[in-house]
């Protein structure tokens, strides 16, 4: 379901994901409407769900855990009664930063941050591959991370 979006409430989420810490007389002026209305349309994008938090992003090198990796799951039998137990596993590590229910070979990608290949060497073998559910494991190292910084309606 696609929502529609103005000229303005595109300028608004653009500057917000841009700073989500910019104060609304700046986020007006950078629009080019009234504080006022600025505000009123942050609640009204907030209401429509564009708009689904604001957080703080943290740099895991800066927590002492600078490699990454993508973990690739397969689990049997892939049931409600088994996946959900998992996912709320995985999202308990203090190591996960996503997970990914995905359709294809695997069924989940589980993207950590550690420390370092013994951690995760350790965590693969002594937290995760423990658990009777997984049959499959494929670990992919993470040079680097790029993110695209600004969502904009696609078309």
């Amino acid at each position: 379901m696609s929502i529609e979006l103005d000229s303005i409430d595109r300028a608004i989420l653009e500057e917000l994901q841009n700073d989500a810490r910019l104060p609304n007389k700046d986020l007006a002026e950078r629009v080019g409407v009234a504080p006022s209305t600025a505000l009123e349309r942050v609640r009204n994008l907030r209401r429509r769900g564009l708009i689904t938090g604001f957080r703080a992003e943290v740099d895991t090198k800066a927590l002492g855990r600078p490699l990454q990796a993508l973990l690739a799951l397969r689990v049997r039998p892939h049931t409600s009664q088994l996946v959900d137990p998992l996912r709320a596993f995985v999202l308990g590590l203090p190591e996960t930063i996503a997970l990914f229910h995905v359709a294809g070979a695997e069924d989940f990608l589980v993207h950590v941050a550690v420390p370092d290949a013994d951690h995760l060497h350790r965590l693969i073998l002594e937290r995760i591959l423990i658990r009777p559910e997984i049959i499959h494991l494929e670990t992919t190292l993470i040079y680097r991370t790029e993110r695209q910084p600004i969502q904009r309606p696609v078309g």
